[in-house]
């Protein structure tokens, strides 16, 4: 092989020019004929719908529903804007590596929604907890919520619990793709 004649003429050509994106997932509608697509509807619409359970029980706890309120609406509008820019067709304009981001996307939000999770978790179950007392009679440690509270946050714990499975599924699929193309 030869080098070329002139190689400030190479390497401005090589300066200008950038790497196609890494992007495994389909745009526009067809996103939604794949199992990451069907997944992000699935962390939209359960994600959605623990921010207006939690928000519909009046946050009893705000200490530890405060974060899940900010979990849900964060990952709700995240999720959204991130379908959205499939939709379009945006990640074929954007030059970046799309399957590290899809991973480290849904890595960061199974993180957040697992912690939201478990402060629901305990959020609920703390109000109908039960102590020993020396006596051996039970009673409650506290109860800071009515029936209908107990109950709205029974429903956002499970579906916390389905939306951080779903991140976590996200989170897979991202893996085995960015193992795939890297």
């Amino acid at each position: 092989m030869s080098a070329p004649a002139d190689p400030t003429a190479a390497s401005a050509a090589a300066a200008t020019t950038f790497p196609s994106p890494a992007i495994s997932l389909p745009v526009g509608l067809d996103i939604l004929r794949t199992y990451s697509g069907a997944l992000v509807c699935l962390e939209i619409l359960f994600g959605g719908l623990v921010w207006i359970l939690v928000a519909s029980s009046n946050v009893p706890v705000p200490l530890l529903q405060g974060w899940v309120m900010f979990v849900s609406v964060s990952m709700f509008v995240f999720s959204t804007a991130y379908l959205i820019v499939f939709l379009l067709g945006f990640a074929d304009r954007i030059n970046t590596d799309w399957n590290f981001l899809d991973l480290a996307y849904h890595f960061i939000a199974l993180l957040f929604y697992f912690g939201a999770f478990v402060l629901e978790a305990a959020a609920t179950a703390a109000s109908r907890s039960f102590v020993r007392w020396e006596n051996g009679t039970h009673g409650n440690i506290l109860s800071f919520m009515d029936s209908r509270q107990y109950s709205i946050n029974i429903a956002a714990t499970i579906f916390a619990f389905v939306v951080t499975l779903c991140y976590g599924c996200s989170m897979f699929l991202g893996f085995k793709r960015w193992r795939l193309y890297h």
